[in-house]
């Protein structure tokens, strides 16, 4: 049985187990949410000794809060779970500094909640949770920045839930939720509950948005909920209904509070605060204020509802990278019209057929084009505010599962979505808001693990690209589309994961075919067709490195000498190459320093060019293996600088057969062999 193959079997057998604790109960929260009955009902029963190591495992290896991290401080900020082979009490392990300060004896934590945060992977509080937790669980007011992925949810999930626990618990049905944390969306708000949920067995975690019935909403409310999280628009509906009271609440949080106070949220948030504050009353609630960006402004309407004394934590600071350091920025100039062939290319090599995809685009139209079209080779499919809420939580379900590896969204999904080892995001263009590109780039390299970020450009957008560095603190690596030997490297290295999934008894009925293959082929050039038949190739087409254009080479031709204009380099080429090499070349650029330049020409006449080409002590002409590092834009008119690409397009650089678009792995082990 293959690798993937036993990973589903045991995700079929937890859903089954966590169906089978659910069942009862009418709470109908999506199966998605991760939070079930669990997630927004009253708290379960107590439990003996075997249920508790059973829900103890289940919260250990829950697919759609797993953090499988490469290092131990990457267990988990949000609720994942531990490395695989790495034991909860390593104590022979050297400690880190950042481990020795975030020990939970450091901290007033009950032995359940650290029994429960082990549970989950955390073997010791992260620095936001670290800086925050003293003031927090003081009753002070706070606003606190901190990266994307760094634990921000737990960093006040932990000690609301201590200090709530700390005190002797109300338990009378009707009661009205002591704390309030306010999010922008949906898929956000299942998460901030679900991370509650993940920390208290006592306490009784509601989760309110639009989109889902209300009249679970008002059973729950009737039974009587300790922390409620919901989004704007459904907890004013339930208070303009008079069927939620915030006249006793204690704690109030606004997270990702620079998204909810812009574009429209502001008065909504203010609306329901104002149910719950009393100007100038010493008795309102704690305030506490989260994201990973806060523009000054956030800071002034803040101080509307905070106390004099307010403390202020920024783990980003004003001159420092604001996006995650563990995030590697590339950037890969491409036209509009090669986008969705270039990113089938990019995610083979980057991500494969077994990683998983988030690419953003800014509009909900181009998000469903892109998952539609059909040069891209991965299954996919689109996420924004146009989907009825019960199919984004089923499309999230799927990608978290593996059903699909590439999920096509809007800025919908960049907040707060808890989906576990996002290997690539990619932004079909720079977003003109630089804290959008900031959330999007934090979709992956979460919780220590390392991630990669690709933005696409075109040329016209090179200011924009500049702006996100400048504002973000970051630097693209300019890079050029993958190689045709770096896709047919990735594609047969899935390939071969493929056939890891056949099982043993299915071999045998092809024994007899593959010897007659051998015979007639030999062994080697028998499995090289296989396994390109499996990974779907049918062709193999260069694309420039330069904008993506297919059907390009790129060239580089280094010179002995710094230059002053393209027209020493054209020159050179046309005493060479004849004055025909005019309309052959174009997009030229200079490499860095001015000692070249590089340029396009057709693949078919890369053969003609080399024949003719000699190399001198001044002049040496080679094919770009990778872009190389170039100046700036050119403002000098030399002669072919504004020539780019000449309008050119061409098919897809990597064609596929669609039959074998990646699927399930015994789906692809049928259509392979069919």
């Amino acid at each position: 049985m293959g690798l993937n193959q036993e990973k589903k079997l045991k995700r079929r057998g937890k859903l089954k187990r966590r169906g089978a604790a659910e069942d009862g109960d009418e709470q109908p929260q999506p199966e998605e949410s991760g939070l079930g009955e669990d997630g927004v009902g009253p708290p379960k029963p107590k439990k003996t000794k075997k249920s508790k190591a059973k829900h103890d495992g289940e919260a250990g290896g829950d697919p759609s809060g797993a953090q499988r991290a490469a290092k131990a401080e990457s267990a988990l900020s949000n609720g994942g779970a531990p490395p695989k082979g790495q034991g909860h009490g390593d104590a022979e392990e050297e400690l880190t500094e950042e481990a020795r300060e975030g020990a939970f004896s450091n901290f007033p934590l009950s032995q359940n909640t650290i029994n429960l945060l082990k549970a989950r992977g955390v073997k010791y509080l992260f620095p936001v949770q670290v800086k925050t937790f003293q003031p927090i669980y003081n009753g002070k007011d706070l606003i606190a920045q901190a990266r994307t992925g760094t634990g921000k949810t737990f960093s006040f999930a932990i000690p609301l839930v201590e200090k709530l626990q700390s005190v002797s618990h109300d338990g009378r049905r009707g009661r009205a939720p002591k704390v309030l944390v306010l999010v922008p969306t949906r898929e956000l708000a299942i998460q901030v509950a679900r991370d509650f949920q993940n920390l208290t067995r006592k306490l009784s975690v509601a989760c309110f948005y639009g989109g889902t019935p209300y009249k679970a909403q008002f059973d729950l409310l009737k039974s009587g909920i300790d922390v409620l999280v919901g989004t704007p628009g459904r907890i004013k509906d339930h208070i303009q209904n008079s069927k939620l009271d915030l006249s006793t609440v204690k704690h109030v949080v606004l997270d990702e509070v620079d998204h909810m106070l812009d574009m429209g949220f502001a008065e909504q948030v203010e609306e329901i605060l104002g149910f719950a504050y009393k100007k100038g009353s010493e008795d309102n609630p704690q305030t506490l204020l989260f994201s990973a960006t806060c523009p000054r402004w956030v800071y002034d309407v803040a101080k509307k509802y905070m106390k004099d004394e307010y403390e202020q934590i920024d783990l980003v600071g004003k001159k420092t990278q604001r996006t995650a350091t563990t995030v590697e920025h590339l950037a890969i100039q491409c036209r509009w019209s090669q986008r969705a062939a270039v990113l089938g290319d990019i995610i083979q090599v980057y991500s494969g057929s077994h990683g998983r995809t988030i690419v953003f685009c800014e509009t909900k139209k181009e998000a469903n084009e892109l998952a539609l079209n059909a040069s891209l080779k991965q299954d996919a499919q689109s996420l924004h505010g146009d989907i009825p809420q019960k199919q984004r939580e089923i499309t999230l379900k799927g990608f978290r599962n593996g059903a699909f590896e590439v999920l096509i969204a809007t800025n919908v999904a960049a907040r707060g979505l808890d989906i576990p080892e996002v290997d690539l995001v990619v932004q079909c263009s720079p977003p003109k808001d630089v804290d959008s590109y900031i959330h999007r780039s934090g979709r992956t390299g979460r919780a220590g693990r390392t991630g990669i970020c690709i933005c696409f450009y075109q040329r016209r957008e090179e200011d924009l690209l500049r702006q996100v560095e400048h504002k973000a603190g970051i630097t693209f690596k300019r890079i050029g589309v993958p190689s045709a030997t770096e896709i047919i490297k990735a594609s047969s290295s899935d390939a071969k994961k493929f056939l890891d999934s056949v099982p043993p008894s299915a071999v045998d009925y092809f024994r007899q075919s593959a010897q007659e293959l051998i015979e007639e082929k030999g062994a080697i050039d028998a499995l090289a067709a296989a396994l390109a038949h499996i990974s779907g190739a049918s062709s193999i087409q260069q694309r420039s490195l330069l904008n993506s254009t297919a059907g390009f080479v790129t060239m580089v031709l280094q010179c002995s000498i710094e230059m002053r204009t393209m027209s020493y380099a054209w020159r050179a080429l046309k005493e060479q190459l004849g004055e025909e090499v005019d309309a052959k070349i174009s997009a030229m650029r200079f490499l860095k320093g001015k000692m070249g330049v590089c340029f396009d020409i057709p693949v078919d006449e890369l053969s003609h060019i080399q024949e003719q080409w000699q190399d001198t002590r001044r002049w040496q002409l080679s094919v770009a293996k990778e872009l190389p590092e170039l100046e700036e834009y050119p403002h000098e008119a030399g002669h072919g600088s504004s020539r780019f690409g000449n309008g050119r397009q061409g098919d897809s650089g990597f064609r596929r057969n669609n039959r074998f678009k990646n699927g399930s792995q015994g789906q692809n082990f049928n259509r392979s062999f069919h």
